[in-house]
């Protein structure tokens, strides 16, 4: 195979790739929307909250960097999302200006909740 077609060919497999990603990213996003998460969550690091005030729970992105490498992190959020968490054990404090995650069973399914949870531990920034 010449250059030239090696070239196209792995220019075609990253547009297919990143594609794919693209749909998942929206359908994600969709998720978070639908399910409330986007009430108190941004994804991207540095945006501010309401009123400008600290936004309400962590950014998706620095979650996903405090939580990389660490075994169970997709168990143990995933729980978080579904039950809450405590106000006295908050990790975020006067990072963010929500006490604790309120338990999120009735607006989201378990399944559903995992597979936001893996995504979201993507997001860390490179």
């Amino acid at each position: 195979m010449n250059a030239l077609r090696k070239t196209v060919l792995l220019a075609g497999l990253g547009l297919v790739a990143s594609t794919a990603f693209a749909a998942v990213d929206d359908d994600m996003k969709a998720l978070a929307s639908k399910s409330g998460c986007l009430t108190c969550h941004a994804i991207e690091s540095g945006t501010p909250g309401p009123n400008g005030m600290a936004p309400i729970g962590p950014a998706w992105q620095d979650v996903a960097k405090m939580y990389q490498g660490k075994p169970g992190a997709d168990t143990f959020l995933t729980r978080v999302v579904l039950e809450g968490s405590n106000p006295y054990g908050s990790h975020w404090k006067n990072q963010v200006s929500g006490l604790a995650m309120p338990p999120n069973k009735v607006a989201i399914k378990e399944a559903d909740a995992k597979k936001l949870v893996k995504w979201i531990l993507t997001l860390a920034p490179k």
